[in-house]
């Protein structure tokens, strides 16, 4: 079937923009059962959709006739969960409307308010909005659905999920009895078949077969990552597919801020898309990508539901979903109306076992593969460079001095060798990012236990002490260095994970070339490798976009010869054996410093008895005064009598009840286990209710 059973104006439409046959939805929509009839839709998201519900309500708003007449109150109204969704149907339905002469409308959240009103007073066809806006706009007697002839819920699952009924209910209830109703959803849960039931009439129940087959088109890739490279593993994957328009997801918007500053920080052109951006940004955000001016889009789930993006064919899930549903919401924005799209989901080994239960419910297969390395990036640059169709284009009369200029006095190596350099500073450099080797469908041999060991398990299994290959990064210059300072400090938020790239791709050097670095509190001190300061200086030194200055360290400490790798204390066998102090050989134990024993003057309590005891007390023992009744003193208390006899212990003088302990009677707590006794004031036990014969102190009184 063919879009000839269209109206001709939206047909001509259709041409215009080289739809030459109809989806499956689209097909489903234009049968001649559904003509004039509600309908509930079962759609998967990018099975053009938007296009399916603008040409079901063409017949309805046009009838016999190509143009629509002046515009007043609202003939159609449009509802969309999201407001990125609803400006997309906007501009998708202006240009399908363009010959009818319909003027279509958005009415959204986070826009002016006034300037919608004033819109709507001019006159609409076609009015599409979210709900809480729109409710708004009906509350303020600013939008008139009085002559509304249809009424269509685009992705009704995700309004109820959002928590839109009540607006939505509200909505529906204020519109003519007479008007059509379409309901479009990616499934068909409960809540969505009793709106159904409750707001439609002798609805037409349609499932196109595609939504079953789930994406088709989606290539899905679950990439092994360690859990602290899973930021390198996506620049990797940027590079590796270069894809024209590249979405990538995270969970929370504190996720999407540092995402989106290390992709810029590494010179990839990244917009952020998050609920915390202003209407206006993220309109900005999706503008800069249809231009071209970027090319990665770090978002969240809320701000990405519905955005179609021409171009995008990689989604990159930096962060696992929380279940299948959300996975292959985000993965349908790529693979939409017939093109072919990646999904990659990064899955350290601690999250595994959930990766391989969403796919499982997702009802998708996915490759277990590990990230690109840096040598199939080059590969992939190599080969694209050699396609570039710069180098295919044809001389023109004002390049023609330039290109004799080049050529006189200069080789062709040094020239092509000059065009290589040139094409790689524009691209950014390539991370070393490791496999851990688990899960199915390995791409690369799965390396054993003993080659991730530590530099000390490899040593004290008599194997050479080197860091992993592919592991994190345990490098550095092992030569001389040349420190440099950076105005930036820890109250400036400096990071190494920030500083690191940004060094390297300042100064054209690699990781490996960068020693230390040391953050304090107000500025960053950073060793760099001596053979290459030189020029490390010369092309960082300019400040850049981070406004970031560098310059070197001068003084003592401006160069000093970095340690072998074995010889680090990190990497060093236990115990660690330090060089000697004044020998200066290497392997010796250091001596133990000599420290002079001083004896005390004297030692305390030499003498028999008690301390103090010799102690002379002057003054006379207090009249009628003694503790006990005996004649003993108080060492501490000066008017005692030093010539009287010490006081005798407990036991032997002053015994109450007669020296037997307790004068016979049982201790509270004997007997058996649990026979408390609850003889006085707040006491526990079965003898009595706590605290009932407790009386407050004196002091307790005020």
């Amino acid at each position: 079937m063919s879009f000839s059973l269209t109206s001709p104006p939206l047909a001509r439409a259709l041409a215009e923009r080289n739809y030459s046959e109809p989806t499956p939805v689209q097909n489903a929509v234009l049968e001649e059962a559904a003509r004039g009839r509600d309908l509930l839709v079962s759609s998967q998201t990018g099975s053009g959709k938007t296009i399916a519900y603008g040409l079901a309500i063409g017949e309805t708003l046009l009838g016999d006739g190509e143009k629509l007449g002046r515009a007043a109150a609202p003939l159609a109204l449009i509802i969309a969960p999201t407001r990125e969704l609803a400006l997309q149907v906007q501009r998708e339905l202006a240009w399908l409307y363009e010959h009818a002469g319909a003027r279509v409308i958005s009415c959204v959240g986070g826009m002016d308010p006034r300037r919608e009103a004033m819109l709507l007073d001019e006159g609409a066809h076609i009015v599409v909005g979210t709900p809480g806006r729109l409710r708004d706009h009906i509350e303020r007697r600013r939008l008139d659905v009085s002559a509304l002839k249809a009424v269509v819920l685009d992705e009704a699952d995700e309004m109820l999920d959002l928590g839109f009924r009540d607006d939505l209910e509200f909505i529906l209830k204020t519109t003519p009895e007479g008007r059509r109703s379409l309901l479009f959803s990616a499934t068909f849960p409960k809540a969505i078949v009793q709106l159904a039931q409750s707001y439609q009439h002798d609805a037409l129940r349609i499932e196109v077969e595609a939504a079953r087959r789930g994406h088709a088109d989606i290539a899905y890739k679950a990439v092994r990552v360690y859990p602290k490279e899973a930021e390198l593993a996506v620049v990797n994957l940027l590079r590796f597919h270069d894809a024209p328009v590249a979405l990538v997801f995270c969970n929370t918007r504190n996720a999407v801020r540092h995402l989106e500053a290390i992709l810029l920080e590494r010179g990839f052109a990244a917009v952020a898309l998050s609920g915390e951006l202003g209407q206006n940004e993220r309109n900005a955000a999706l503008q800069a990508l249809r231009d071209g001016r970027a090319r990665v889009c770090v978002a969240t789930d809320v701000a990405a539901r519905g955005i179609d993006l021409p171009g995008l064919d990689l989604v990159i899930h930096a962060e696992l979903p929380n279940d299948a549903e959300v996975m292959q919401h985000r993965s349908g924005r790529t693979g939409r109306a017939g093109k072919k799209g990646t999904s990659v989901v990064l899955v350290p080994q601690s999250r595994r076992r959930k990766a391989e239960r969403l796919l499982m419910e997702g009802k998708v297969e996915a490759e277990w593969i590990g990230p690109p390395t840096p040598e199939e990036i080059r590969a992939l640059d190599q080969e694209r460079l050699l396609k570039d169709p710069m180098l295919s284009g044809d001389e023109g009369e004002d390049d023609a001095g330039m290109v004799e200029a080049l050529m006189a006095g200069r080789e062709a190596r040094e020239i092509a060798a000059a065009l290589v350099r040139l094409y790689r500073s524009r691209l950014p450099a390539a991370e070393e990012a490791g496999d851990p080797g688990f899960g199915r469908d390995e791409r690369r041999p799965v390396r054993s236990h003993d080659d991730y060991a530590t530099p000390r398990e490899r040593f004290a299994a008599g194997r050479e002490d080197s860091p992993r290959a592919d592991g994190p990064r345990k490098g550095g210059p092992r030569g001389d260095t040349v420190w440099f300072r950076l105005n930036v400090g820890r109250r400036d938020g400096a990071d190494p994970r920030q500083l690191l790239p940004m060094l390297c791709r300042r100064g054209k050097i690699t990781r490996d070339e960068v020693g230390a670095i040391r953050i304090f509190d107000r500025e960053t001190k950073v060793e760099i490798d001596a053979d290459v300061a030189e020029r490390f200086y010369e092309l960082a030194k300019a400040v850049d976009r981070d406004k970031v200055m560098i310059e070197p360290v001068t003084g003592e400490d401006e160069r000093r010869p970095a340690k072998p790798f074995a010889e680090k204390a990190s990497h060093a066998p236990a115990p660690y054996q330090r060089k000697a102090r004044d020998e200066g050989v290497a392997g010796e134990p250091r001596e133990a410093r000599g420290y002079e024993k001083k004896p005390f003057a004297k030692k305390p309590y030499e003498g028999k008895g008690k301390p103090f005891a010799d102690r002379p007390f002057a003054g006379k023992p207090a009249a009628g005064k003694s503790f006990g009744g005996s004649k003993s003193y108080d060492p501490v208390r000066s008017d005692r009598d030093p010539s009287a006899e010490p006081r005798a212990p407990w036991s032997e003088t002053g015994k109450p009840h007669g020296g037997k302990p307790y004068a016979g009677k049982k201790p509270a707590f004997s007997g058996k286990p649990g026979g408390v006794r609850n003889d006085g004031p707040g006491a526990r036990g079965p003898a009595g209710k706590p605290f009932k014969s407790k009386k407050p102190r004196r002091d307790d009184r005020g």
